[in-house]
This record gives C-alpha cells, structure tokens and sequence, in this order.
C-alpha cells in the first residue's frame, strides 16, 4: 500500500516554515496532498487559488507533491485521496493545543485517520504566515522567511493596496 499524507492550511502566503515541513513530507510519504483551505476565521490576502498557484511554483521540483484545493472537511478530502495521513507541522507548545483539538474532532469523524506532526525546523520556530504579512505590509525584508515567488507577490499585493 502506498503511503499518502495530506498536508492541510491556508498556507496564506506559504512560508519557508511550511516548505519546510512539506519537503520533509515528501521524503518520508510516498505522496503528498496540499490540501488549502480557505479558514473562514481568517481575513485572506491571497486568494485560494493564488495560494494553490504560489505552492505549485515553490514545490514544482518535488515529484510525489499535488496541490490542491478544498472546500468541506478535511476528512472527505483525505477519503477522496485514499490517504491514510494527516500531516501538521508543531512550532512550538503554543501550536499544540489547537492541534490536538483539531485531531481529536478529525478522530471523531473518523477514527481510523491518523495525524502526524513533524516538529518545524528551530530557525523557523516563530514564523507564521500573519507574521510575515505583517513584516510585509510595512515594507520590511522577508526574504529569508518564504520563497523568492511569494516575497515578489506579497510585495506586488501590498503595492495594490
């Protein structure tokens, strides 16, 4: 059986944190789904399609990796994909209790889906993605925290404003 991992977010813009988790999915899944969702919690910046496009230019060099995006639950996306696995990146402790709340509902719904959490790389510890916009808007210099195709459209999102 091959192994299939979703990897779900808003990814609103990917991170090089995100990156990060997703290149060492792909090492360890034979396949990898980028689920992006739209957080109806959340004020987006980049449309959802923009964020499939933006994943899709950054991970196009990663084979087994598909960028998709997804309006329902989560886990009808994952039986869609006759995936097996949920795949979350932990930054820190902060992240962990959001989480486990989300897992154990997606456990709820269906308890033979498991979730995975790979703990981020330390140098990308404290980035999120409304870090980064915030750094953004204000014309400071995110090039070490996303990909080179999301700085140039983050900063030609923030010139339309």
């Amino acid at each position: 059986m091959a192994s299939i991992a979703v990897c779900p977010g808003s990814f609103d813009p990917v991170t090089l944190g995100h990156l990060d988790i997703i290149k060492r999915g792909a090492n360890v899944f034979e396949k990898v789904y980028i689920c992006v969702l739209n957080n109806s919690s959340k004020q987006s910046l980049f449309t959802v399609e923009e964020r499939v496009e933006l994943i899709r230019e950054v991970t196009k060099n990663m084979p087994n990796v598909v960028v998709e995006s997804y309006k329902g639950l989560l886990v009808d996306y994952v039986h869609e994909k006759n995936a097996k696995t949920i795949l979350r990146g932990l930054r820190a402790v902060s992240d962990f209790e959001y989480e486990m709340q989300i897992t154990s509902m997606n456990r709820v719904l269906d308890d033979k889906i498991e979730t995975f959490f790979m703990m981020t790389n330390n140098q990308y510890s404290f980035l999120s993605s409304s870090i980064v916009k915030e750094v953004a808007k204000y014309k400071g210099d995110i090039s070490e925290l996303v990909p080179e195709a999301v700085e140039r459209a983050l900063k030609s999102k923030y010139s339309e404003i």
